[in-house]
């Protein structure tokens, strides 16, 4: 399916932001793993947390869904082993879940689409190795297989490729009957993904002795238990729209965003304040106020990869020259989402330079409308949307079925807020 966004200088209007993936997929796996039914209200039921919840079935949690809630009985801890599990495009799912499998004395195998299939595991499975889990793998990527149990101990893992290793790790080994210590052996990206899992483990009932990010303590047999679980709305998805009406004459206010929240990606806000936009928050929601001029900046990216593609968007329509660094991890999502966003925005008009690490972009008034590759990434579709709204003529973007995996309500939102796109087939 692709997508066509028309020119659109005005957008107004209240939307609320979606739940958040990265807390639903945390939520459903603990909820799995919990002693007792936890009901999870508001989670995202989009296309990588259903790959979550049929993950969670097969390692033995029950779940049953109504409207805008799910009710999970949990295995207590009781890892059951199904003989494969294909977690579809979900990235999350079998990070989390490989350490998850790992509590089993059978071999479980893991696997997933085109994509998935050329996802770095080796780092995982090399620390996984270093605490008695069998595993086997095509060449480091999936499909994988882990056969424990998992052993307590100290595991040593890097924490520059993808923070959803340790996050893994961090939810499967308070679980194990030993304690464990976790090693990061490397500079730590992505930290503010970890502060979320720490986060939903210690609302679980769990405890994790966090040394500066360098060391995590783990004392073993305890257990993951909770009545409900509310989940807050999403900072990623929301951003595409705040940007949106930062790039326009706009006034756009999005509810379900909570000040306090651990959500990295809340940095955003941060970037629009950065190149003069105007941006008001209250306790629950965030509100932008476009029409007027963005200016140049550099950012550091290095915590917060998905926001690159949206960022990489506003530069292109800033003031001046923008450097986008210290991301090289982006490299390694759902596609290369360096290489992605610079062929995308170079068919749209803008002079930029790709880096191994990110993008020196420099900003033009306006864009130039083209038929552009979503890349099948539901983050480059959506932040591609957005470039279209100031492009000269209609932007057509493929692969825009993608949307579903995050933001399954993102085309009916920019409606909503004004904007003229259709999906076309």
């Amino acid at each position: 399916m692709d997508l066509e966004v028309s020119p659109t200088g005005k957008l107004a209007g209240r939307i609320k932001a979606p739940p958040s993936k990265s807390y639903t997929h945390r939520v459903i796996i603990l909820a799995g793993l919990s002693k007792g039914a936890v009901r999870i209200r508001d989670p995202l039921l989009s296309a990588d947390p259903l790959a979550t919840v049929e993950a969670v079935r097969a390692a033995g949690a029950r779940i049953e869904e109504s409207q805008n809630a799910l009710r999970v009985l949990g295995n207590a801890g009781h890892v059951e082993a199904p003989e494969l599990v294909d977690v579809k495009n979900s990235g999350t799912t079998i990070r989390i879940m490989s350490s998850v499998f790992s509590l089993c004395d059978k071999r479980v195998t893991l696997t997933g689409d085109a994509s998935i299939q050329e996802r770095p595991m080796e780092p995982l499975l090399e620390a996984l190795e270093g605490v008695g889990v069998k595993t086997t793998s095509k060449d480091g990527k999936p499909p994988i297989s882990v056969k424990g149990p998992m052993r307590g101990g100290t595991i040593r893992i890097r924490g520059d490729v993808s923070s959803q290793y340790i996050s893994g790790l961090l939810i499967a080994c308070p679980l194990r009957g030993e304690d464990t210590t976790i090693e990061i052996t490397t500079e730590l990206k992505s930290k503010p993904y970890l502060d979320l899992t720490l986060d939903v483990i210690a609302d679980f009932g769990a405890k994790i002795e966090n040394e500066d990010y360098e060391r995590f303590l783990i004392r073993g047999g305890q257990s993951y238990s909770k009545g409900e679980y509310v989940v807050e709305g999403d900072y990623s998805g929301a951003a595409f729209m705040l940007g949106a009406s930062a790039l326009t004459d706009s006034a756009v206010t999005v509810t379900n965003l909570y000040n306090e929240s651990k959500q990295g990606d809340r940095y955003f806000l941060d970037i629009l304040k950065m190149m003069g936009a105007e941006v008001k928050t209250h306790k629950d929601e965030v509100t932008v106020l476009g029409g007027k001029s963005l200016r140049g900046v550099e950012v550091d990216l290095s915590q917060t990869p998905d926001l690159l593609p949206i960022t990489a968007v506003m530069c292109a329509l800033a003031k001046g020259r923008s450097i986008i660094c210290n991301v090289e991890h982006a490299r390694l999502k759902e596609c290369d989402r360096i290489s992605a966003m610079a062929k995308g925005l170079i068919s749209m008009g803008v002079k930029l330079e790709e880096r191994q690490d990110g993008l020196v972009i420099q900003g033009s008034d306006t864009l130039r409308g083209a038929k552009v590759d979503g890349f099948s990434d539901h983050r480059i579709v959506m932040a591609l949307a957005v470039a279209g709204l100031r492009a000269d003529r209609p932007t057509r973007i493929s692969g825009a079925e993608s949307v579903s995996v995050s933001y399954p309500g993102f085309l009916d939102d920019l409606r909503t807020l004004g904007s003229r796109c259709s999906a076309l087939s």
